[in-house]
């Protein structure tokens, strides 16, 4: 069997984790585009310099939500993101050709939302939003 046919069996078949239900909530609930208001006057311009093109910022604020949710530091967020296939999906990970964020890029992202009070505000955000919902994380 291909190897694609037999992911795309094994997709179909496995059941849903808590986990991956938990992320598909997040998915519905969480006020993307005022969050990525929030962070777009602050987050780094591509540089005229040449390099690697910086990482999308929506694919940025999936994985600090990520981070703070499943409380994971910077090196294990860069690991959960090579091995789990959930939180690659919810990242939008798997359409930047396989591209993961390392646990420095992370780190940055964090303590620029951290040096703008961004963190905060998106922190309080979320749990407002959860708790109309009657859900606590």
């Amino acid at each position: 069997m291909p190897q694609s046919s037999a992911l795309l069996i094994f997709r179909s078949s496995h059941k849903r984790t808590r986990r991956q239900r938990f992320l598909d909530e997040m998915e519905i609930t969480v006020p993307w585009e005022a969050f990525l208001a929030l962070i777009k006057p602050v987050y780094h311009k591509p540089s005229s310099k040449g390099g690697r093109p910086p990482i999308p910022l929506e694919v940025m604020l999936r994985i600090h939500l990520l981070q703070q949710w499943f409380t994971l530091s910077d090196p294990l967020m860069e690991e959960m993101l090579i091995d789990r296939p959930c939180f690659r999906r919810f990242a939008g990970i798997e359409t930047m050709e396989g591209r993961i964020p390392d646990e420095t890029t992370i780190l940055n992202f964090r303590h620029l939302l951290e040096e703008h009070r961004i963190a905060e505000q998106i922190l309080e955000g979320v749990n407002q939003m959860l708790s109309e919902r009657g859900v606590m994380l």
